[in-house]
């Protein structure tokens, strides 16, 4: 527990019963999550109350406050983490009705998913290139738009750190999220299918989780794109950050 911040006598010992127990993460991670989704349905979703964005501020300072190991909160979390799979294999339901759509489709979609997967990171390399980064930052940079495990993956091959990669995919995820529908109507931009498909390919999962609060056919095209640009920039993606790692 942190000294500095010394919690009352009956508040500490309830604390200190819970931290021995793993679902306390999970329980803690439920309660911060549901309080930030009332407060974003409060604010007619909002995209700068964006859920993740608040949970994670508060799961931090909670933390932070009492003195918590991150890896002893996530031995309880993990479950949440352990979902994410089945999570994922579940936006292939949605995206089975828009079929008839996805066959008509097929071209533009995968031209988009290759520019925008490899446009994500090249821009983000050459940002963080301008700015001075190092090369280890940089490739933790260049798969930030892809969901987590293959961003993590991809960044450890190339030469990056897999724990700053996970940190700037979040943080991309939540931008996305935020600005996406600002940008679209700033660019006159009304298709559903291309809102959806756009986001899911620079936000990945959070990204789709917006998608689908706008639409269930908005969110099934970001799902899409989240899992084709995963697939993508796996196999493309060590490849072309590392020409541009050497380049640079």
């Amino acid at each position: 527990m942190n000294p500095a911040i010394p919690l009352p006598g009956a508040l500490a010992d309830i604390w200190v019963y819970l931290a021995a127990t793993p679902l306390l993460g999970l329980t803690l991670t439920l309660l911060v999550y549901h309080g930030a989704f009332l407060l974003y349905q409060r604010t007619a979703f909002n995209p700068l109350a964006n859920p993740v964005a608040l949970s994670v501020l508060v799961l931090a300072s909670v933390l932070w406050a009492t003195g918590t190991p991150y890896a002893t909160y996530f031995e309880g979390a993990q479950f949440v983490h352990f979902l994410l799979g089945p999570a994922t294999v579940a936006l292939a339901i949605p995206l089975f009705e828009q079929l008839a759509r996805l066959k008509r489709l097929w071209l533009p979609i995968a031209g988009a998913m290759v520019v925008g997967t490899l446009a994500a990171t090249t821009t983000a390399i050459g940002v963080g290139w301008a700015l001075g980064a190092s090369k280890a930052t940089l490739a933790s940079l260049a798969p930030k738009s892809v969901t987590s495990p293959v961003a993590m993956g991809i960044a450890e091959k190339i030469g990056g750190i897999p724990s700053l990669t996970a940190v700037l995919v979040v943080a991309t995820g939540i931008l996305g999220a935020a600005s996406a529908r600002f940008l679209f109507d700033a660019l006159r931009i009304k298709d559903p299918v291309v809102r959806g498909f756009a986001l899911g390919t620079a936000a990945h999962g959070i990204g789709t989780a917006r998608a689908f609060q706008v639409s269930e056919e908005m969110g099934a095209f970001a799902g899409l794109a989240m899992g084709l640009s995963a697939l993508f920039s796996a196999v493309a993606l060590p490849l072309v950050a590392g020409l541009l790692l050497r380049w640079v």
